[in-house]
């Protein structure tokens, strides 16, 4: 992937191609070997560091003029860093995964810089001068090869939001190897929308139903017609949405029920989406005894007829190997009676999201990627107050 990077993006054929030793790695531009004075008055080489700006496979103009360094801050010829470039950002946290960064540089052109050559030869002209009047053999045109980090993504194209955001080694917390989600009938499809951006490798989606037409105004994305008209599987269709995205995505076609459900053996994490309660027994009893973490999700809406208006509570709770004792009390297993308003399935697309982002929120902190102080296992959001109410904290 990184080969196929470079070999449609003229900039980065330039680079290669005048002698700078370029990786791509974790969707960013590294040029190795770059001269430098450090305050010994010495010449060292290290490493310039850009995030990438892309349109799928090839760059696009630099989105910003920061570049960052590996090594020690480069100098002027008497040891004093280089105040053309000096940005002060510490400490810097690591870009992603082998990449550890020391510092960050500053070089603004009136109006930016057109691609990528002109960012890192710039800079790179800026760091070396000194080192070449100490030294004039210091060149970073070394013509040698950088064999790239191979990378087996789970992306059809590079995560850029990570890499910009500058949060790549925090994501790879929640690069979990196998999770599923069971239910895709409202809010587990808002599950799916999140967490397929994520770098889980394998997401494994669990339902018996069939995707009709009302499902499609409380999922996410749009429908065509022609979907509704064939009828597919809920997890045959939102696999075949997000398998345009990433690999790793597998239809299940099934309910899990009792008879089945040692098909979850092995997962690392569960979403637990379906709206008939009396079907998450056998479930949750297994992966409880099985240590697996999960988090069950419920709302209850309700109409106030003199207000003609809905009512409403949306519930989220986390059930781990070291906190389940709040099981009997927060996660109702009786079915609503008939004739209760969610049993005739009344929900609203955006209700259905909002369920599914604080059960996202809550995976990810049990993964570390949010800081997690409170440490709650059972939350509920009532919507005609605003109110968030945390509880059975750990």
């Amino acid at each position: 992937m990184s080969l196929a990077l470079i070999s449609r993006s003229p900039d980065l054929q330039r680079l290669q191609s005048e002698g700078y030793e370029i990786e791509i790695r974790s969707n960013h531009l590294l040029v190795h070997s770059v001269p430098y004075v450090n305050s010994k008055r010495q010449v060292a080489r290290g490493i310039l560091v850009s995030h990438l700006t892309l349109a799928g496979e090839a760059t696009t103009a630099p989105e910003n003029h920061i570049a960052y360094f590996i090594g020690e801050h480069p100098c002027q010829v008497d040891g004093v860093p280089i105040p053309q470039i000096r940005l002060d950002q510490n400490p810097l946290p690591p870009l992603a995964a082998g990449i550890p960064v020391k510092h960050a540089f500053s070089n603004k052109p009136a109006n930016g810089y057109p691609n990528f050559y002109e960012k890192m030869a710039r800079y790179v002209e800026v760091i070396s001068a000194p080192a070449q009047a100490l030294d004039r053999d210091a060149t970073a045109l070394t013509f040698k090869v950088i064999e790239s980090v191979h990378e087996d993504s789970v992306f059809h194209y590079r995560d850029s939001a990570a890499s910009k955001a500058g949060i790549g080694l925090i994501s790879g917390r929640l690069a979990m190897s196998k999770i599923a989600i069971i239910g895709l009938g409202g809010t587990g499809g808002f599950v799916l929308d999140s967490v397929a951006k994520t770098w889980v490798k394998e997401i494994h989606l669990f339902d018996g139903d069939r995707f009709l037409q009302h499902n499609a105004f409380r999922a996410p994305g749009a429908a065509s017609l022609e979907d509704l008209q064939t009828q597919p599987m809920k997890t045959d269709y939102f696999a075949t949405m997000y398998s345009k995205m990433r690999k790793g995505i597998h239809s299940h076609p099934v309910y899990v029920t009792a008879e089945n459900n040692q098909s979850l053996a092995g997962f690392e994490f569960v979403f637990l989406c379906i709206d008939k309660a009396s079907a998450k027994e056998p479930i949750i009893q297994f992966l409880i005894a099985h240590k697996i973490p999960f988090v069950d999700v419920g709302m209850d809406v309700a109409s106030v007829p003199e207000e003609d208006s809905l009512i409403g509570t949306l519930r989220v709770t986390a059930v781990t190997p070291e906190k389940n004792d709040h099981v009997s009390s927060r996660i109702s297993l009786t079915d609503a009676p008939e004739g209760a308003e969610y049993a005739q399935n009344i929900q609203i697309a955006d209700l259905n999201a909002l369920n599914a982002l604080l059960a996202v929120v809550k995976w990810k902190k049990l993964c570390g990627f949010y800081q997690d102080v409170i440490r709650e296992h059972h939350m509920t959001y009532a919507i005609n107050v605003n109110q968030l109410l945390s509880d059975d904290k750990k």
